[in-house]
């Protein structure tokens, strides 16, 4: 069974102080929380944005501000926060040029979020984005060709509709999960009806799943 249908995915946060030394601290978070999110293929591009907003925290609030970076799924996006507590220094898209010695930033996270903006709050503001994760539900699996091979067999093996799923909760994945090993018991019971040694055919399947997720940068299906 596809490994993001089990990821739930909570929204997390952390404090920071506006100095360049701690750029590289929150760079390193989201890479963690990416890879155990399952989201590793928006892992540069939600670095570059990290980097990006809490610079220009940096340069446009000053340096030792008291911020904070939230991270959250927004139906299938990565929500990707910075708050800060000035209201007044509110972040601008320029067009920047080469020569230009700011306004770069935001112009980066323009070309790499679906969409961002600047919330006001009551103890200061929010700078946000959001970047497409390819994910068909917010703790659901990426798409991909054997997922969906995947999901037509369950749906005509159970007779289920389209598209076989996990329901909510534990009991909705302990339900997928024990249609998903029934369809794999019965294989291996006709390769053994057939002469085949099920333990090798196993073996082969996991070596061409680690195969395939490693080249994907991580499981896909």
């Amino acid at each position: 069974m596809d490994q993001e249908a089990c990821v739930t995915r909570e929204p997390w946060d952390l404090c920071f102080t506006a100095e360049p030394t701690e750029v590289a601290a929150l760079r390193r978070a989201m890479r963690l929380h990416l890879g155990i999110w399952g989201l590793h293929e928006i892992t540069d591009e939600a670095q570059l944005c990290v980097s990006e907003l809490a610079s220009n925290v940096i340069t446009h609030v000053g340096p030792g501000t008291p911020a904070t970076l939230a991270v959250s799924m927004s139906g299938v996006h990565l929500r990707i926060e910075v708050h800060d507590p000035d209201t007044r220094a509110l972040p601008t898209l320029l067009n920047a040029n080469a020569d230009s010695e700011g306004g770069r930033g935001m112009a980066l996270v323009d070309a790499l979020a679906d969409r961002w903006g600047v919330q006001l709050r009551p103890d200061g503001k929010a700078t946000w984005c959001e970047l497409a994760t390819g994910l068909t539900s917010p703790n659901g699996h990426v798409a991909g060709p054997g997922v969906q091979r995947a999901e037509a067999l369950l749906e005509f093996y159970a007779g289920a509709k389209p598209p076989f799923r996990p329901g909510p909760g534990r009991l909705g994945r302990a339900v997928a999960e024990e249609s998903v090993i029934t369809v794999i018991t019965d294989f291996l019971h006709w390769l053994r009806a057939h002469g085949c040694d099920p333990d090798e055919v196993l073996d082969r399947a996991q070596t061409h799943f680690e195969m395939q997720s490693a080249g994907s940068g991580g499981p896909r299906g």
